[in-house]
């Protein structure tokens, strides 16, 4: 039997122990073969075990941190100044072979500068990259969008690496053999969109990728590719406007049937079809962006993140652990980086 470890930022996120415990026991609960490691304040940890009144596992593990990174803090001053923090010390758990990943709630930046400067990229990755799923309209079935935020400004042969990821993550996560590619633009037409992502067209119409083109923001949700790359200040944007229209729409439909006596009665009568509604669209679901590109396995978590959130986002450190995606998108990176040399 192998055992997967998976070291965790205990402290970090809105909620910290409340949700990052409870999440853990569900995680060791729902898989035989998963060991965790909670890093942060022993006391706090041990109290918030203690509230659950279940029985501690042997595959669970605590492990002392002395500091704490605030969600608002500069990643520079979290790198510089706080060496013992939990989501430091849990990234140094995976750097030295005590766990296979890291999972953490917290600060984005501070995250992604600590777990670059810790693990290092990929031979051939410039930049590391956010990978989340977003539903489409097809049922079951998902799309890979990256970058979500770790880049704000992505030249063309970053671009290009992060469509490289993409296929690879979608093709042994999601198991699809030949991933369709695509280049978020503000236009499907071969003559918009700005240089950047005009020549990380040429380089992916070039290369061995299943490359299918520009698509707009309206065609992420319609099942028109697999992958979606984007630099990410507009991977960001896109993520959080799609957030923001989620709690519209959920706003207005409970408006809607809190009108009147007659329109709270419809409510009732269509109370199944609406949780169902709200079940496949639950950003709990979705929990979980992969920081690829990195020498190991970190996921990022909403940091307002409710207990079945991050236990998704542990399930899918698992998953990606089970599955090697470091080694693979190593030996895939360098092949197909060398197809496009010509055309860098």
């Amino acid at each position: 039997m192998t055992l997967y470890t998976i070291a965790i930022d205990a402290m970090g996120g809105d909620h910290g122990p409340s949700v990052t415990v409870p999440a853990a026991i569900m995680a060791l609960e729902d898989d035989a073969n998963l060991s965790i490691i909670l890093v942060g304040d022993p006391a706090v940890l041990n109290r918030q075990l203690r509230l659950k009144k279940v029985a501690v596992p042997e595959r669970l593990k605590i492990h002392p941190a002395s500091q704490t990174v605030a969600m608002d803090e500069p990643p520079a001053l979290a790198l510089r100044g706080k060496k013992d923090s939990s989501m430091r010390v849990a990234i140094d758990l995976v750097k030295d072979g005590q766990a296979q990943a890291c999972v953490s709630a917290g600060n984005t930046g501070a995250l992604m500068a600590t777990a670059r400067f810790v693990l290092k990229t990929l031979p051939g990755i410039d930049r590391p990259a956010i990978s989340a799923m977003l539903p489409t309209m097809k049922e079951h079935t998902k799309v890979r969008v990256l970058d979500l935020g770790a880049n704000v400004d992505s030249q063309p042969e970053a671009l290009f690496q992060f469509a490289v990821m993409g296929s690879v993550l979608s093709s042994e996560v999601d198991n699809i053999d030949r991933p369709r590619v695509a280049l978020l633009n503000i236009g499907s037409e071969e003559i918009k969109g700005n240089e950047q992502v005009k020549k990380a067209a040429e380089i992916l119409k070039a290369s061995s990728l299943h490359y299918i083109g520009y698509v707009e923001g309206d065609a992420i949700y319609q099942d028109v590719a697999d992958v979606i790359v984007c630099d990410g200040f507009v991977g960001n944007v896109a993520l959080k406007v799609t957030e923001g229209v989620a709690k519209l729409v959920g706003h207005y439909t409970k408006l809607a049937f809190n009108r009147n006596w007659f329109s709270k009665l419809s409510g009732l009568a269509a109370l199944h079809v609406l949780k169902g509604l709200r079940k496949r669209m639950d950003p709990a679901h979705y929990n979980g962006a992969s920081l690829v590109g990195l020498k190991s396995t970190v996921i990022k978590s909403h940091g307002s993140a409710n207990d079945l959130a991050f236990k998704n986002a542990i399930n899918e450190a698992v998953l990606e652990v089970k599955k090697n995606i470091p080694e693979r998108i190593q030996e895939q990176v360098i092949g197909l980086l060398k197809e496009s040399d010509s055309t860098l």
